[in-house]
């Protein structure tokens, strides 16, 4: 882990990457099929992969596989494979929100992931010359906003649905979970917009979560439509029962410098160098992650409590 002064702004890496897309794979019960982006490095084998799993929103894009493309950019440039799915709340899709689901789709998109941990070779040797690149038992999830509440799902976090059926949808194929700016609990949800639009986040349950997780949050992160509660986006690592780990970013907003795309009009704290700081601190959990012996996370932690002017906080459980 290099020193937080001395982080590159991301978008400047010289190693070349491939993008394909799209894979469009019919999946049994899904409203529409699925269309996954694969991003990896163009040398390389036994290459890690990353599931990233996009947020919810007004953009018609940045909400499917082509958002987060500085993490995208990011973790294919530093050896990952990176897959992306579109999920069923794209709003660029223009599915049937009265269903049961309602317009957040949480158990289809928790499930996307298993569909993709389940037909890993199937996505794989749709690429050209990737199939045999890739290291299928080192993969991790990272998620933004509802992404990040998939994954918490995915890290075993439970939703009661506005019917009363409760999804749980733990995976423990995953070695590393990444939750980035996700609704925290419902004790916290005062927000009239998302109590009248998005009342299944009232039934979310962090304290089942089971698997350990990295719950990442802006301190400056604060949306009254959904709660006025200072670091309510904290709540899964509090109200989390497991071993997990707090990354706190001071003077964060929602988007954290720009992770959903490039130049986008909802970034509110617009830095390339939040983005970069941001991607490396996560890129040193899920090193630390896949490998015991890695002590990228420890070291990262060590670099913040001995730098009065650190950017973060880092705090285990």
């Amino acid at each position: 882990m290099k020193n937080q002064d001395q982080i590159s702004v991301i978008g400047l890496s010289s190693n070349p990457v491939i993008t394909y897309s799209p894979i469009v794979m019919p999946v049994s019960g899904r409203p529409a099929d699925m269309h996954l982006k694969v991003s990896a490095p163009v040398s390389g084998n036994n290459l890690p992969i990353v599931i990233l799993s996009h947020g919810h929103g007004a953009s018609t894009y940045l909400s499917s596989l082509r958002g987060l493309a500085p993490l995208t950019e990011f973790f294919s440039s530093k050896g990952f494979i990176v897959i992306q799915p579109t999920h069923p709340d794209a709003k660029l899709l223009g599915l049937d929100t009265t269903g049961p689901e309602g317009g957040l789709f949480l158990k289809s998109r928790a499930k996307d992931i298993h569909f993709i941990l389940d037909n890993l070779d199937h996505i794989l040797a749709r690429v050209p010359g990737l199939e045999h690149r890739a290291d299928k038992s080192q993969v991790s999830a990272i998620g933004h906003s509802l992404g990040a509440l998939t994954v918490g799902m995915l890290a075993g976090a439970e939703v009661t649905d506005t019917l009363g059926e409760t999804i749980s949808l733990a995976e423990t194929r995953l070695k590393a979970l990444v939750m980035i700016g996700a609704p925290g609990g419902p004790e916290g949800l005062n927000g009239d917009f998302a109590l009248t639009h998005y009342p299944v986040l009232k039934g979310i349950n962090y304290t089942s979560m089971s698997l350990p997780t990295l719950v990442i949050n802006g301190d400056r992160d604060i949306n009254l439509n959904f709660s006025n509660v200072e670091n309510w986006r904290a709540d899964p690592y509090y109200q989390s029962p497991v071993q997990s780990s707090l990354l706190t970013v001071f003077g964060a907003e929602h988007i954290y410098g720009g992770i959903s795309g490039w130049d986008v009009a909802e970034t509110t704290d617009e830095s390339p160098q939040l983005v970069a700081f941001l991607c490396e601190s996560i890129l040193a959990y899920i090193r630390s992650a896949m490998d015991p012996s890695d002590k990228s996370w420890a070291e990262l932690q060590k670099d913040f409590q001995n730098d009065p002017d650190a950017k973060a906080r880092i705090d285990n459980k």
